[in-house]
């Protein structure tokens, strides 16, 4: 079994041959985790001789149990094992539709029932609504479903949550979410939060079931166990409990997620759920410069709620971190436009390095795309957006979008469609401010200003979840740009000529062309790598965000962000502020981020 071995260091080694009982393998960025956690299901296999439907091994998305299970297969086949099973790879939710499926005699809706995407959920809170005598316009399906769904990853029933509600639009959803869960039940149909949480209440239930399962898995893994919920964590625990061997996987420096339910507690409390639990730690970093890992150690050692992480590289030493200040955002995305030009094809001897997919920009909110969008476009640079939708095709931009266009044109049907979709309360509201405003002494901004008090827009997508703030955001920058045109007419001209602009190579800005910069917000880019990243608005307010800044725990998670955005950069990294900004509606004017403050000025270099 030497040869399964010979291509891992000490430390991975160590985590592959530890099988018996719990192990906490501490997996900082670029540390080689998915090739150690692949080679310990082949060892399990190979050398333990465990049967491969004795493994259940648990990650967060299909893409990543795909390429686990692709990995696996091929060291077993290295090692002429013929494939004939494999362990239970796959995401929670998977694992948990098999079991659902196989122990269908067990639950009231049997092993045949349907599972309901996003759309089927949020079409079912409507009907719910409707049922309730509520209105779908005044009580977002979507704002609905998202509270609701955070119940369920809480373990909290139907039933239950009434206790649990605070507030007008909590009480509501008391009184949704039982009406809900009937008509799921009534069409033998779960939503994806109801997998997970079935399948615990299955355990609880009936207990020859949950031994039944707690008897076949002798080996259990977990990959991103800092990103696990309560549901998630329980339903681990109860099938870990019979034989101990749990390995979970997993950095505490890349905790990012607690708005989605994620909670670090998980994985920082493990050695007091596990006792005996062996610690190892992955520490030696492949993909980063020394200068770059040094950095990110120095920003995220000021936190204080994690194990102590010594990353490290054998990697060349790198050039030192660029720091720029501009002068406006606009200012701010030229300078990364000119940047990526000017090092494009060719390195600092002359040599060829660099293509437009080698850079990747990093950014906060979602609203920080659209002046980098324009600029790039206007530049004649590709891009794509990963993990998001570009600026003026976002939901709610379109929404306001159709205010301004059915107001400079009343016969713009396509307009007035959309806005009578928004509700016909709203859609009333706005009809009456038309016919009393007086549009041509009002500036764009004015008028943008006046729609949103008036319809109470923003308050409409605004439901407090991280998704609904960043709507919020998207709004308020588009009155950025309203602020530049004085009438609405040239507003909408400029938007429309921005969305028509085509790249040099005359491909769409929308093409998914490979050779493109990517654009993403920093929640997005976890787990990915680029040559050179640029992070863009590093400044108070931005980065860390002004809602985390008076709190410890919401403050420690912006700074475990820029560690994550700091350790996506291979060769080279940069960081950018602009001491003037007009973000969210409004002009800002913009101090340094703490976290360029954190790291030593001998790794940094000032770009003019």
């Amino acid at each position: 079994m030497d040869e399964i071995l010979e291509t891992l260091n000490s430390k991975q080694k160590e985590a592959v041959v530890k099988t018996e009982g719990p192990v906490l393998i501490l997996a900082g960025p670029g540390s080689g985790k998915t090739r150690c956690i692949t080679h310990r299901l082949a060892y399990l296999i190979l050398q333990k001789h465990v049967n491969p439907a004795a493994i259940l091994s648990i990650t967060f998305t299909n893409k990543a149990a795909n390429e686990m299970k692709i990995r696996t297969i091929k060291l077993l086949q290295e090692h002429n094992l013929k494939v004939k099973s494999l362990p239970w790879l796959g995401t929670f939710h998977a694992s948990c539709v098999k079991i659902l499926r196989r122990e269908g005699k067990h639950l009231p809706y049997g092993s045949d029932f349907v599972i309901y995407d996003s759309k089927d959920q949020e079409e079912t809170v409507k009907k719910s609504l409707l049922e309730l005598h509520l209105d779908p316009k005044k009580f977002s399906p979507t704002n609905v479903l998202y509270t609701i769904s955070s119940a369920k990853n809480e373990l909290i029933t139907a039933k239950e949550y009434v206790n649990h509600a605070h507030g007008y639009f909590q009480e509501i959803v008391a009184k949704v979410y039982p009406k809900y869960q009937s008509i799921l039940r009534k069409n033998k149909a779960l939503d994806f939060d109801d997998l997970i949480m079935e399948t615990i209440f299955l355990f609880q239930e009936v207990p020859e079931v949950l031994h039944k399962y707690q008897n076949q898995f002798q080996y259990i893994q977990v990959d991103e166990y800092q990103d696990t919920n309560k549901s998630q964590y329980l339903l681990t625990k109860l099938l870990a409990s019979n034989h101990h061997n749990i390995c979970v996987v997993g950095d505490p420096g890349q905790g990012i997620y607690s708005w989605r339910g994620a909670d670090i507690r998980n994985i920082l409390e493990f050695e007091k759920d596990y006792p005996e639990v062996k610690v190892i730690k992955l520490e030696q970093n492949y993909r980063s410069t020394k200068t770059i890992i040094s950095a990110a150690k120095q920003i995220l050692e000021v936190n204080t709620d994690y194990p102590s992480m010594k990353l490290w590289t054998e990697n060349f030493e790198g050039s030192r971190i660029s720091i720029y200040e501009a002068y406006s955002e606009k200012d701010e995305a030229l300078f990364l436009t000119d940047t990526i030009k000017s090092l494009l094809n060719y390195g600092e001897n002359g040599e060829k390095l660099f293509q437009y997919s080698d850079f990747a920009v990093l950014y906060r909110t979602n609203a920080q795309s659209r002046i980098l969008e324009e600029v790039l476009i206007r530049e004649g640079v590709p891009y794509k957006l990963l993990g998001g939708v570009k600026f003026y095709e976002r939901k709610e931009v379109k929404d306001v979008l159709a205010y301004l266009k059915f107001l400079a044109n009343p016969a713009d049907m396509i307009a007035w469609e959309r806005i009578q979709k928004l509700g016909k309360r709203r859609s009333q509201k706005f009809i009456d401010w038309k016919e009393k405003s007086n549009l041509e002494k009002s500036s764009s901004a004015e008028i943008l200003d006046s729609i949103l008090k008036e319809t109470g827009y923003l308050e409409y997508i605004n439901n407090g979840s991280e998704e609904g703030i960043s709507r919020v955001e998207n709004v308020k920058e588009l009155r950025s740009v309203a602020q530049s045109f004085d009438r609405l007419q040239d507003l909408l001209e400029n938007i429309a000529l921005i969305q028509d602009e085509v790249t040099p190579e005359g491909q769409k800005t929308d093409d998914q062309n490979n050779n493109s910069v990517v654009l993403m917000t920093l929640h997005s880019a976890k787990g990915l790598e680029f040559p050179i990243v640029f992070l863009a608005g590093c400044e108070e307010g931005l980065l860390p965000h002004s809602r985390a800044m008076t709190d410890k725990h919401e403050l420690e998670e912006e700074r475990r962000l820029c560690y994550v955005g700091i350790t996506r950069a291979k060769q080279k990294l940069y960081m950018t502020y602009a001491s003037k900004r007009q973000i969210f509606g409004a002009e800002t004017f913009g101090a340094i981020s703490r976290f360029i403050e954190d790291i030593d000025k001998d790794l940094l270099s000032w770009e003019q």
